[in-house]
């Protein structure tokens, strides 16, 4: 009797140690958030990432009954932000916009990225796309992209394009394009979308890969002609307007995009909550119609389909930096 007593209650503690712990995930899950979680966004204030990050943080405050503040870390093409998110905390109260740039471009364009984006984030969802768009002066002797095509391949480096910056989502996806299709476009880097659009409404360049964000006011205008899209599906905001890949090259995707990143340590159960309630932010159609409304679609991929997104682009665009000879540093 003695002996047996002392026995059974070691065995009742440690069953209930095991079912204590087996519990953890789902509890860190039910109390998450207890306290202000905050954004980082590498970009300064007002920039596309920016803007959405802010309506997300108001949803996510709205939802968790807590306080998300969004943190700009402009600069260093976006450098700064991301070291910031990596060295975190690693509990979910500090989450990082990762961008097309930041974490699909940056590392095959600077030679020691002090970053790994695979290595050193956990990937918690995404939230947006960028689609592009190849975009033309009215005046410009091509209206489709046939037509386009067709001029670049009959006189190799006449035609030129602008895009809005080296390394930009708009750049590599002009030389995908002419990696894909095999023509010959020379490239016009501007310093932003502004001066790029300034001088295709004046005709100085009758050519350029834009964001539908930046494009759209002009397209619904008039004042510029929309080629193609180049993204894989067409956009609601311009229906009627084809994509590259529908229009001879199948498989054709460039675009610029947004998800959430948390530093690599994070428990997945907490990362599994903020992508479920990202997912249900974006599920709401008054998010959806104003992500839509400033150009972009919502992406509601998960945990799991994000990383393999990531992976995935990181690949496509290192191909691409690597044949055009491209480096930041």
């Amino acid at each position: 009797m003695s002996i047996r007593q002392p026995a059974s209650r070691a065995l009742a503690a440690l069953f209930a140690a095991v079912f204590a712990l087996a519990g953890a995930p789902a509890l860190a899950q039910k109390s998450f958030p207890a306290k202000t979680v905050r954004m980082i966004v590498p970009f300064p204030p007002g920039q596309a990432t920016d803007i959405v990050a802010r309506l997300m943080a108001d949803s996510l405050t709205r939802s968790w009954g807590q306080q998300v503040i969004v943190e700009n870390r402009g600069g260093g093409g976006g450098v700064p932000g991301m070291l910031a998110g990596r060295d975190a905390p690693a509990d979910g109260y500090t989450l990082t916009f990762g961008t097309s740039g930041t974490i699909g471009v940056n590392p095959s364009l600077y030679s020691n990225l002090p970053y790994d984006p695979l290595k050193d984030f956990a990937m918690v969802n995404g939230v947006f796309i960028v689609p592009l768009m190849i975009i033309a002066h009215p005046s410009a002797p091509y209206a489709s992209l046939k037509e386009l095509v067709d001029a670049a391949k009959k006189e190799p480096g006449k035609l030129n394009w602008g895009y809005p910056g080296t390394g930009t989502s708009q750049h590599l996806t002009g030389e995908l394009f002419k990696f894909r299709i095999g023509v010959d476009i020379v490239g016009v880097p501007y310093k932003g979308s502004g001066p790029m659009m300034t001088d295709l409404l004046g005709a100085q360049i009758t050519l350029a890969v834009d964001s539908l964000a930046s494009a759209l006011p002009q397209v619904k205008a008039g004042k510029i002609r929309a080629i193609a899209m180049t993204s894989a599906q067409r956009v609601p905001q311009l229906p009627e307007v084809p994509t590259v890949a529908e229009l001879g090259y199948p498989g054709f995707d460039g675009v610029g995009w947004a998800g959430m990143v948390a530093p690599k340590a994070t428990p997945p159960e907490i990362v599994e909550k903020i992508g479920a309630d990202v997912r249900q932010a974006l599920a709401d159609p008054a998010m959806r119609e104003r992500i839509i409304e400033r150009g972009a679609i919502p992406d509601p991929r998960g945990p799991k389909e994000f990383s393999e997104f990531v992976s995935a682009e990181i690949a496509k665009w290192g191909e691409i930096v690597r044949r055009a000879k491209l480096k930041a540093d």
